[in-house]
């Protein structure tokens, strides 16, 4: 189910056909209707049934605003948060479910990982939700820093998981 905002922005990459096709499998699939869609984004209904009855191309900004409601529907732009990828044991030890930012807070979201391999394929799901910023272990953050765009905090033995997830907050200010 969460696939369905990735699936439409493929589609809008390939052709109007496919994206038309990819909307209208993504509101079937999260159970929508254009009016839904509609009202979460923003946008007129009468211009998303052009996007779903005809072959029509959105316009950026408005292909923007469909795929934020969709991932906002899919459970994946909740708000704003730093991701912290570990060990289930180590995870077990964050005590912080928000740090401050700025003028108000992130949310610190959880990534089990029991892998070097788990590590990585987390970090891209982490900056495919919306993450702010990634903690994990030093074993795996040059190669995380590699593979996503986001500021990376790397939990030290001597240091605790909350001191790397305040790093995480000041770094993702910038």
């Amino acid at each position: 189910m969460k696939d369905a905002s990735r699936k439409v922005i493929a589609g809008a990459l390939r052709s109007d056909e496919a994206f038309k096709e990819a909307l209208n499998g993504a509101l079937e699939e999260l159970g929508m209707t254009v009016q839904d869609l509609a009202k979460k984004a923003g946008v007129s209904p009468s211009t998303l049934y052009k996007f779903t009855n005809e072959d029509r191309s959105p316009s950026l900004g408005i292909l923007r605003k469909i795929v934020d409601a969709l991932r906002e529907a899919e459970g994946l732009r909740a708000g704003r948060f730093i991701a912290v990828i570990a060990a289930r044991h180590v995870l077990d030890e964050v005590e912080e479910r928000s740090v401050p930012i700025g003028d108000g807070s992130v949310r610190v979201r959880e990534y089990p990982a029991s892998t070097v391999e788990d590590a990585i394929v987390a970090a891209i799901r982490a900056e495919r939700d919306g993450a702010v910023a990634v903690v994990c272990a030093p074993i795996v953050s040059a190669t995380v820093e590699k593979v996503v765009d986001l500021p990376i905090a790397t939990i030290m033995p001597r240091d605790c998981v909350t001191e790397a997830i305040k790093l995480a907050a000041k770094k993702s200010k910038g």
